[in-house]
Formats: structure tokens, sequence, C-alpha cells
């Protein structure tokens, strides 16, 4: 059945490439700084501006489809043929897990040609049959980048659709939040939640080969995509008991069903360490038991996934975002194997990811035939979905993560002149064998920080230090940096540089004051946050760190224009 797939894309994308201009990455212009206030005076200035000034925020647009011309009546017709097909090749390859696992590890850099083919001939479809996307490309040049500010404020959810129709029955909406706090509803059509859940599963049968599965879904409930879709999802390859994160739950759940299942516990990942400490004090039995972990949300370091295989069997990461879907990448036992070999081997590190980058990337495999990945001149990650399944179709979309990509031929190119090391690599990988590109995600490029599966982002921690803080006339600037401590936790930290040197108490104040300003207003403006803080009251461990001028992290930024935000630390310890 796959052989005929390559042919029909040959047959067809000559016929598609003379239709519209070959692909191109646009450039997006930087980021603009966001320049904090240096005085109380500027800042509450900029305030009684805003309250000053009505909401001038357009309303989202609603343009309907116009008439094609006869061409583009054609063309149409040859696009949906093209990818329907391509679509339903890839659904049927999926409908029994064996079919599913043959496509992965037989996975060859020919596929991944059709991928781009079949991903441009989406943003073409689009262009023919999205209300909105018809109109977003008017007066651009070829198919630019998408983005929640440019594409998803600017059009209303029925002018994202296909042919501009809403379908009700079997839709599920999901939530998220960004830095104003306003939510984005995100809608999903019942043949695309089937094979997302699909997708999900097969992953989860072939990395996690169990006897008798039982998941405890430990993901936040109710409209937050994470939780909801992965709880659905499991059923399909195991029993599942949703508790959210509840500790109470889940150590109740463990003690009912007894050492007789093999556990699949999904979580964030500070929620798996904090399940994991309170099993221990409990004297749990954890030989006894099989348990594996899944976390997502956020990034999970070495170190705490170290810390959790002491009882753990195995702990995995995956990759997914509210605006998209869930399960866009897994890791493997091949990606974790090679994870922990960059922080051990400084010339692989320096042939994978560069010399002078000390970051250490998240590592997953991800299918380019269900989700086209790519980066732009900044190394943002752009995603385009391209079944025709997907009720609002995502095209060349920038979720703003930094990112890189690498094909898994050109991985194991350098991992074999090594033969141990290659040995290694195929020990670690075990039965799982897939072939599958790689994707080396940095995390955040906007300067926000990913706590407990929330943003954190710099404007909003303006706010809650000058907002109603008698002591803010002592702040000269602050940044952000996210710290592992010494139990394996990743706590947020506020470093704030003062105007000038105060005393131990004033200090001491000053950074209680600063913490219960930043924590209520984030609480106030992201409900993911409020929500994490409802459930696991360890989320408000926001720490604040007190600098005299020029001093610790704002030594090497003192002679700047624009502030830097987003500081990366080691590590404290503490």
């Amino acid at each position: 059945m796959f052989s005929l797939v390559p042919t029909l894309a040959s047959y067809l994308s000559d016929a598609i490439t003379t239709a519209y201009a070959s692909l191109r990455s646009a450039d997006l212009p930087a980021h603009a700084a966001y320049t904090v206030s240096n005085s109380l005076t500027s800042y509450r200035d900029r305030v009684n501006r805003e309250l000053d000034v009505p909401d001038v925020t357009p309303r989202p647009s609603k343009p309907v489809l116009a008439g094609r011309t006869p061409s583009e009546r054609l063309m149409l017709l040859v696009l949906r043929i093209f990818c329907v097909g391509l679509t339903w090749a890839y659904h049927l390859s999926s409908l029994h897990p064996a079919i599913w696992r043959r496509l992965v590890r037989r996975y060859r850099p020919g596929l991944s040609r059709l991928a781009r083919v079949h991903a441009r001939a989406t943003c073409r479809l689009a262009a023919l049959s999205v209300p909105a996307y018809r109109d977003f490309l008017r007066g651009r040049k070829d198919f630019p980048e998408t983005s929640k500010k440019t594409y998803v404020q600017a059009y209303d959810e029925i002018s994202r659709c296909r042919n501009g129709r809403l379908d009700l029955v079997g839709t599920m909406v999901d939530e998220s939040s960004g830095s104003s706090g306003r939510p984005f509803n995100w809608v999903r059509g019942h043949r695309e939640l089937a094979a997302v859940y699909r997708n999900a599963a097969c992953y989860t049968g072939l990395i996690f080969q169990v006897r008798k599965p039982f998941v405890i879904n430990a993901f936040s409930m109710g409209a937050w995509a994470t939780g909801t879709n992965t709880g659905i999802a499991m059923l399909k390859v195991a029993m599942v008991k949703n508790t959210g994160p509840d500790l109470d739950k889940i150590v109740d759940t463990l003690a009912h069903f007894g050492p007789d299942f093999d556990y699949l516990i999904t979580a964030y990942p500070p929620f798996l360490k904090h399940l994991r400490d309170r099993l221990d004090s409990e004297g749990f039995d954890w030989p006894a038991y099989k348990i594996h972990g899944v976390v997502g949300g956020e990034a999970l370091t070495e170190a705490l996934r170290d810390y959790l295989t002491e009882r753990f069997a195995s702990v995995r990461s995956c990759f997914g975002a509210s605006d998209l879907t869930i399960g866009m990448g897994v890791e493997t036992g091949f990606t974790v194997w090679l994870r922990k070999e960059l922080l051990a081997d400084p010339e692989l590190r320096a042939e994978l990811i560069g010399a002078d980058e000390q970051r250490l990337p998240m590592i997953f495999q991800y299918n380019p035939l269900d989700t086209y990945l790519e980066v732009n001149n900044s190394s943002e990650l752009l995603c385009t979905v391209t079944s025709t399944h997907a009720l609002q179709p995502k095209l060349r979309y920038n979720i703003g993560d930094e990112a890189a990509l690498r094909s898994y031929e050109d991985v194991v190119r350098i991992l074999k002149r090594e033969p141990a090391r290659w040995q290694a690599a195929m020990e670690a990988t075990g039965g799982e064998r897939m072939s599958l590109p790689l994707l080396l995600l940095y995390g955040r490029a906007d300067s926000t920080i990913s706590y407990m599966g929330a943003n954190i982002y710099p404007q909003d921690v303006e706010y809650g230090l000058y907002e109603e803080n008698p002591l803010a006339e002592m702040i000269s600037r602050f940044s952000l940096s996210l710290v592992e401590t010494a139990d394996h936790e990743s706590r947020p930290i506020v470093n704030i540089e003062l105007r000038q040197p105060i005393g131990d108490p004033e200090r001491e104040e000053l950074a209680a004051t600063c913490r219960a300003g930043v924590l209520r207003h984030l609480a106030k403006v992201s409900r993911d946050f409020a929500q994490s803080l409802a459930e696991d009251p360890t989320a408000a461990d926001v720490r604040v760190r007190i600098f005299d001028p020029a001093a610790g992290p704002f030594a090497a930024i003192a002679q700047k224009l624009k502030n830097t935000y987003l500081v990366r630390e080691t590590g404290d310890r503490s």
C-alpha cells in the first residue's frame, strides 16, 4: 500500500508545483524586547495611560469564502485527492499497532520529502478552502508563518475552519491561557481527535511494552487539553483512572489494586517527584510494583530522571502544544540515551548541537507524515498538521519554541564512527527501533518560563513586582531563571537588582513583598497557574533573590541598552 504513495506524490507534485511558488522559510522579525520601567514613576505613568486609553484590541475578522475561478476549482479537486489520499493512507497504517510499528521502524528519507510536498499541498488546499487563511494570504508572498497573534487572534473560530463550517457534534473545545489571562479556545473535530488518540496509543504501546497496563492520569483535568485527551487516548491501550494531580487518590489507587498491574502514571515532572517522595515516606513496597512515568508540560532534567528511575521502571517525556495537538513527539530509548551521551561526550555534543551551545535540549522523535516540522531563520519551530481531518488547519504555525531538527540517518552516521558507542545506542534502543527524525527542543524562544504546565511571562512578573508595592522604588530591574534544586525540583526564580544597596531586614521585606505580588498577579491573569496552585500548593514556591547593583546575573548585562529577561543557570542546589 505504501509503495503507491510515493508514486502518487510524484505524479501530482508537478501539477501542484506549477500552481504556486516553492515554499520558503519566511523571516520573522525578532521578538520586540519588553522594556522594564526603571522607576516607579514611569511605571505608574504607563498604567495611567493604559487606564485612560479605551481597549482598541481589534475584534477577530470574519471573512467568508469568495467565488473560485475555474482553474482554482480544478486545483482544489487535485489537492483534495492528493491530501485526502495521503491522510487516509496514514490513517490505515495506524488502525493496527503492528502496521504502525512497521512504518515507524522503516521510515526512510524519501518519506520526509513526501511529507514536505504534503505540507505544501496542505497550505495550498487551505488557501482555497479556509476563509481565514485565504484572507491571511492577501498581499503576502508564498505561505508565511502563522502564529497566535497574527492568525488565531486575527480571525474567529469559524472562519479558521475548513469551508468556514464548524461541526458541532463530536467537536471538543480545549483551553489554554496566555500572558493577558485571556483564554484561548481550540476546537478539534471527532475525526481529528480519533487520529490523535490512535497515534498516542500506538506510541504508548511501542515504548511501554507491558502485560497488564493501568494508566493513572495525574495531569490537570477540565478544559485543559493534556489531561482530558491523555485519559481518552490511553483507553485504547489500557485501563485508565483520571485522578488529576491528587497524591492521596493515587496512593489509594495503588494500594487498592495492588502490584498485579503494570502502572503508567502521567503527570508534570515536579508532581512525579512529589509522588515518589510521598510513597517513600509511607514505606511503599517499590520492588513489588512496576511503575512507569510519562511527563509533559515542561522540560525534564536528567538529574530528575535519574532520581525518579531509582524507583520508577522508566520515565519518558512527550512533546505537544494546546495550540496544535498532544503527542507530536516522544522520547524513546534511543533519544534518552543520546541526551545522556551529550552530557558526557563533549565531541559528540559539539558535532550534534554546536561547540558553543551550553544548553541541553530535550530530544524527541516525531513523524513528519503526521506533523511536518521546520525551523525558521530564528531557529523557531514551525508546525504544519497535514491531516485533512484537522477541523482548523495549523499551517506553518509558530508556537514560540526554539528548536533544531536532525534526520535519524545523520545521527546514526555520526554514532557509527565509534563502534562501541553505536553498540551502546542499539542496546538502549531495545525493541523500539524507530527510525523517525529527531526534534531537539530548547524551550521557549520568547523569554518565557514553563512551570507546572503554565507559562510565566516577563510582563506578568513586572506587574506583580510593581503593582501596589510600596517598596517598588527600590527595584532597578529583574530577570527570570529556572533552577533545579538539590532535591531535583525545578523552581522559577525572580532575580531583582537594587537601585542602591540596602540592609538585610529591608532585603527580606522586599523579597517577601515581591513574591506575594508576583504570586497574586500570576494567579489572577493565568488560569493555568491558578489551577496549579489549587491542585498542588508547592507550585507557590516562586523564589525571589535580591542583588546589589550590577551584581549576580546583572553583572553581565549591566552595559546593555535592553534588558535580558531570561537568565539560564545550572542551579543553586538549595
